[in-house]
């Protein structure tokens, strides 16, 4: 069945490429609302200032996931917190938020996970629908790639290459259920090479980013205090963002996703390509034995890595 929060939650901290302050609220919502952004410090009519989160809304940036609607209002950086809702099997809810971009917290996902496993979830009593891979989707940009397959349940396999020696040639692959995505990668932090983080201040970007909210590397060092919270934790970030790319599809998706040095705009891309190709995919009720392997379920404070 559908879900939603069974209390909201609210969150304070600063805008990742603003820096400036930013307050989000996540309230719960009826079935059939999806995920909806309320930019609450916009004036004018209710409906003009909301962003559903929806493959339509996708506008292409490099550096996060951006969504806007007909009125040209946007909401930014929207990938870790989409990615705690579909990892917490949340399907829907209403985001209020004071600014163009979600707040950037510690960098990961865990803030938001650790909030929604705290006030838990409650089943709205409608039929939850998941989008079925059929068969394999495909897009490229440059040397990166990345792929949808058909399978049982949500994988994600990804594999990234830097010079850095902090972070090199990685490569990693999961099932997203029963938790998965909470004790595997929900507390993986975005990360940046500091010559990225110089040229981005130059052109007044990632102006609230700090060594405490992402992974900063430079060569075979790393810059941010504690240093790396797992062994390979660019690559589990990658898989992280990936999760909450996918999840703008509107419905949790059963297949296989391979990325290849992939980012925002190029998930977003494939959701677009598979959701464009009809015999590609196909809607399926979930039943009792699917929803067992959909990645919230079962989720319990438990599954959260001790915070750092």
């Amino acid at each position: 069945m559908q879900t939603t929060l069974k209390a909201s939650v609210r969150f304070d901290g600063v805008a990742l490429h603003s820096g400036e302050p930013v307050h989000l609220c996540v309230h719960p919502a009826a079935a059939d609302t999806g995920i909806v952004f309320d930019r609450t410090d916009l004036g004018g009519p209710l409906a003009g200032r909301r962003v559903a989160v929806e493959p339509a809304a996708l506008i292409e940036a490099t550096l996060c996931t951006r969504i806007g609607n007909a009125e040209g209002v946007t909401v930014s950086t929207i990938e870790h917190l989409m990615a705690a809702l579909a990892g917490c099997g949340i399907h829907n809810a209403r985001i209020e938020l004071d600014g163009p971009e979600v707040p950037i917290l510690d960098g990961s996902a865990r803030p938001f996970v650790a909030a929604f496993v705290a006030v838990g979830t409650r089943s709205l009593g409608a039929p939850l629908r998941a989008i079925r891979v059929l068969r394999p989707v495909e897009v490229r940009m440059g040397e990166a790639w990345a792929r949808l397959e058909p399978a049982d349940r949500l994988s994600i396999a990804f594999e990234i290459d830097f010079p850095d020696a902090a972070i090199g040639h990685q490569q990693l692959e999961l099932e997203l259920c029963n938790g998965t995505f909470v004790r595997e990668l929900s507390d993986c932090r975005t990360f940046c090479r500091q010559a990225d983080v110089d040229f981005m201040r130059e052109n007044g970007l990632a102006l609230g980013g700090t060594y405490e909210n992402a992974v900063v590397v430079a060569g075979p060092d790393v810059l941010s205090p504690g240093g790396l919270r797992r062994a390979n934790e660019p690559v589990r970030h990658k898989m992280l963002d990936a999760m909450g790319d996918l999840a703008v599809a509107g419905a949790p998706i059963l297949g296989r996703y391979v990325g290849h040095r992939a980012g925002h705009t190029l998930t977003g891309r494939l959701v677009r390509a598979l959701l464009a190709d009809p015999q590609a995919w196909d809607w399926v009720t979930v039943d009792g034995e699917q929803a067992h392997s959909l990645p919230g379920a079962g989720v319990c404070a438990e599954d959260l890595a001790p915070a750092a």
